[in-house]
């Protein structure tokens, strides 16, 4: 069975090894580096930020099981924020975390969206150079020692985005 896209939450219970990768990530490598308890960082948000209309959390499926994953969260009404893509540890080096921010990228344009962001801690080189290679552009100088500014924020104008001025559409409810 190929690879598959699910749009869900971050409840998903096949979400759950993944989420649990990624905050041990954060704590292993911040600790509480940023003022906050280890791990902080996956609780920030409540689920409801990454669901339509406004935002949109996938996984990327093998054989039902989850091997990579990512969200977006609404930053304002033209901007999607990227958050928590993540390639499960034994999958790496496949080009899967490239094909979760592209699909990523493709349903912020059909949520309405024409402009992505994100951020990346200044400890994670594999991130900055994995969104430096998708033609993000850095808001900070790339020959500054990383440590410097702590979170390395990106930009990119999204390819085929029609912009409206109130951003994502809402539906009535």
């Amino acid at each position: 069975m190929p690879d598959q896209f699910v749009s869900t939450t971050p409840l998903d219970p096949r979400a759950k090894p993944l989420v649990d990768q990624l905050t041990q990530e954060y704590v292993t490598r911040y600790g509480s580096y940023f003022g906050d308890p280890p791990g902080a960082e996956m609780t920030r948000y409540p689920p409801e930020v990454f669901a339509a209309p406004d935002g949109h959390f996938l996984l990327l499926l093998r054989d039902g099981v989850a091997i990579a994953g990512g969200a977006f969260k609404r930053l304002d009404a033209r901007t999607a924020e990227l958050k928590r893509v993540w390639t499960d540890t034994a999958f790496r080096r496949q080009g899967l975390a490239r094909r979760v921010v592209a699909e990523l990228e493709a349903q912020a344009v059909r949520q309405g969206y024409g402009r992505a962001y994100l951020t990346t801690g200044f400890r994670q080189p594999e991130a900055k150079g994995l969104y430096l290679g998708l033609g993000y552009t850095p808001l900070f100088d790339i020959d500054v020692d990383p440590e410097t500014y702590g979170i390395l924020p990106f930009e990119k104008a999204l390819p085929g985005a029609a912009l409206t001025q109130t951003g994502p559409q809402r539906t009535a409810a």
